[in-house]
């Protein structure tokens, strides 16, 4: 008989507290000073607070708390505070307690902790929530009051992926798309790049299922191969820096699965062509007296004495730290049989920065005036917060402007250092020392030569920003700006100026229709808003403030609709055929779409009540979602289309899960791209295996060849994915050809 788990056996009161004892366990490795009797408080008020909830997977509800408050003490390294503020952190919003209550029992600090993260609760990305601005800028207000809000957000968004598996397909897709859009580039920018690594591979996991087990199996499947490489390639250096007198552990980091897709879609290479999965990892143990950095070259040195570095793949950022804090020395050398390698060097303090990001820089933070760059990031945080975009999706594309994910270092005239985001501008660099200078930018030098303010600056550049107090901003410099701090000032003052010629626009039509002995009532503005084809009345008045519409001919047009008004009634029967009758005769009421179910993608109902994304493209066997627009009609979109990612965050209860049915009607043109060796009769092999083997007509096809190599780009009608994975494994069967891929055009 086949013994029973341990954990079944388990009593809810065990589990939870075997889980609470791992917690104080965690809590008692850390250096923090030891509040033991102030957490097990915190975690009898929330285990009482929640007692008898279960979550959707069937385990007591204090156990997402207690995960939580692990993941905050033992990946992110945070102390007391944090860990009760974790604990309670869902009191507040599902129980009859205050938070008044909590500062009462637990002190002020922690209760404003758990006030910050009850707002942003569901809350930014809430059923209707998600689609206000408001609640994102309140995410953002309680980060840069107290940045441990967000830490535990992050923390609580994780253990939330980790238990995805539970939750309804649709679900699932929202819930992974807003923690790739949002949690994963905040868990990067606050340096938590483990905890990012983890988000983006549990969002790809619940996205592309098959995907992520196809490249999960490969990697095993490898395993053992790689294991061995690593073994040979990191024994001389272990021999190495042991007779150098270091202490120090070598560590193996492996590609995660989430990059080695991106890389394969990005670069249209197959999995075998992905070189550089293995990575190794150098933490050394300084030594006392010496410079950090110094070490890092020493060690460098070292390494590259055993093993040729590629000369375009250094990356220092021990000289320079990255604007989130991370600093490493990364050289990527030649080892065994030809293949390359990524060796990163860092210290004991810059390993743990890396690993526990925020938390980390805190306890390194030599005395107040020692400000980071995440202290500045933070500080521009603030800045866009004093004018929020109103468009929740353009908040949110600005925001995460400042997500970004390289950074380059320019120099001012003076030599002194910045850091701004990759792609930036020089009327950028002008914004981020100044707003004046931005205002009143004319151009730049950069290394001594002129260029215009669309210049996009390279690292290491030295910029002097040129200005003249006859400049003011124009509309086309936001084509000009990439930084969101550059288009937020814009922005701002714009939005400064439109409200003027609003307000003058209004003044003129309600001059115009008083003359004309009308009132300004809403039948007449919405006459003279059909008569420009204008939809917001603001749009309306601020192009008459901007002098754009001419109002000489407003009488003809209100007098003559107003003879027209007696016969309204009857032009709005059913054979008026108004737009509104039509509306509502396209989508019958019940016909609604039914969101708890996954929607069937058949032949019959194409065109009519589901639509194929114009933005992505898909086709039968994509893995897809759908998207309920207003008309209740449902658009197809790939679950990687970076429109999805917008709509999955902004718009998550509009989100269905979509299955296709069986599709072998409907055609759809598709993109392969063909490389291979230029020998005579391999085009004639290639056509026969698509025309012959499969029965499939070529819409165009397009064939370079330069010293004996092609590349052919085959457009194509196929069914579904399966056309596509059949042709692919067929046509890859030609000696001659070297690579099969499906590119989106």
């Amino acid at each position: 008989m086949s013994q029973i788990p341990e954990q079944e056996i388990l009593s809810d009161d065990d589990q939870i507290q075997q889980e609470f004892d791992a917690l104080l366990d965690d809590y008692s490795k850390t250096n923090h000073r030891q509040k033991v009797e102030l957490v097990t408080r915190a975690f009898n008020f929330a285990k009482a607070a929640h007692k008898g909830i279960k979550r959707r997977s069937g385990e007591p509800y204090i156990m997402h708390p207690l995960a939580v408050a692990r993941i905050v003490v033992k990946e992110i390294g945070l102390g007391s505070t944090s860990i009760c503020s974790a604990l309670l952190h869902d009191v507040v919003e599902d129980t009859d307690y205050t938070v008044e209550d909590i500062s009462n029992l637990f002190g002020p600090k922690i209760a404003q902790i758990v006030d910050g993260l009850t707002k942003i609760s569901g809350g930014v990305f809430a059923e209707r929530a998600s689609e206000q601005a408001e609640n994102f800028r309140k995410l953002l207000l309680t980060m840069s009051e107290d940045i441990r809000v967000i830490l535990i957000k992050i923390a609580d968004r994780l253990h939330n992926m980790r238990t995805l598996g539970s939750m309804p397909s649709a679900k699932q897709y929202k819930i992974a798309g807003e923690t790739q859009y949002i949690y994963a580039p905040l868990a990067h920018r606050l340096g938590l790049f483990r905890i990012k690594t983890e988000l983006e591979n549990l969002s790809f996991k619940f996205e592309h299922p098959d995907t992520y087990h196809d490249i999960e199996a490969r990697l095993a499947g490898d395993e053992d191969a790689r294991n061995l490489f690593y073994k040979e390639f990191s024994q001389p250096i272990y021999e190495k820096l042991t007779e150098m007198g270091y202490e120090f552990t070598l560590r193996a980091r492996i590609k995660s699965i989430y990059s080695i897709s991106r890389k394969m879609a990005s670069r249209n290479i197959p999995f075998e062509e992905v070189y550089d999965i293995l990575a190794l990892r150098i933490v050394f143990k300084p030594r006392a007296g010496m410079n950090e950095k110094d070490q890092c070259w020493m060690l460098y040195s070292a390494l590259t004495a055993l093993y040729k570095p590629h000369p375009e793949r250094i990356r220092d950022w021990v000289s320079t730290p990255k604007a989130n804090g991370y600093e490493a020395l990364h050289v990527t050398v030649m080892g065994q049989g030809g293949k390359w390698v990524e060796v990163q060097i860092r210290s004991e303090r810059m390993n743990d920065i890396a690993e526990k990001g925020l938390a980390a820089h805190w306890k390194y933070k030599s005395g107040v005036a020692d400000e980071s760059e995440l202290d500045k990031w933070l500080k521009t945080i603030k800045e866009l917060l004093d004018n929020p975009e109103p468009n929740a999706l353009d908040f949110m594309d600005t925001f995460k402007l400042n997500l970004f994910a390289s950074e380059i270092f320019v120099f001012t005239p003076k030599g002194e250092i910045r850091t701004i985001a990759q792609g930036a501008t020089a009327l950028d660099f002008a914004f981020l020392l100044h707003s004046d200078l931005g205002n009143h930018c004319i151009g730049a030098k950069v290394n001594h030569k002129l260029v215009p303010l669309s210049y996009s600056l390279s690292s290491g550049d030295q910029v002097e920003i040129l200005t003249t107090r006859k400049q003011t901003p124009q509309p086309e410099w936001l084509d000009f700006v990439t930084t969101a701090r550059a288009k937020a000032k814009l922005r701002a003052l714009f939005k400064k100026e439109e409200k003027s010629q609003i307000a003058e626009g209004q003044k003129r039509i309600e001059a115009v229709l008083k003359s004309l002995h009308l009132e300004a009532e809403n039948e007449n503005i919405v006459r003279i808003l059909n008569h420009y084809s204008i939809t917001q009345r603001n749009e309306l008045y601020l192009q008459v403030g901007k002098g754009i519409l001419n109002l000489e001919d407003l009488s003809k047009i209100v007098f003559k609709q107003k003879a027209q008004n007696v016969f309204a009634k009857y032009l709005k029967l059913p054979f008026g055929g108004s737009s509104e009758a039509v509306k509502h005769e396209t989508v019958p009421i019940d016909s609604k779409i039914d969101r708890k179910k996954a929607y069937k993608l058949t032949e019959e109902n194409a065109g009519k009540t589901y639509k194929l994304a114009e933005c992505c493209h898909p086709i039968p066997g994509d893995d897809v979602l759908g998207y309920v627009d207003d008309s209740e009609s449902v658009i197809i979109h790939k679950r990687q289309c970076p429109v999805a990612d917008k709509l999955k965050t902004s718009y998550g209860e509009r989100i269905i899960s979509a299955d296709w049915a069986t599709h072998k009607v409907l055609s759809f043109v598709e993109v392969l791209e063909i490389r291979g060796i230029d020998k005579k009769g391999v085009l004639i092999q290639i056509l026969k295996v698509i025309t012959e083997a499969y029965a499939v007509n070529i819409q165009k096809m397009n064939i370079e060849t330069e010293a004996g190599i092609f590349v052919g780009r085959f457009f194509i009608y196929v069914h579904d994915t399966e056309d596509i994975n059949n042709l692919c494994r067929d046509i890859m069967k030609i000696k001659e050809v070297n690579s099969v891929q499906r590119v989106q055009e």
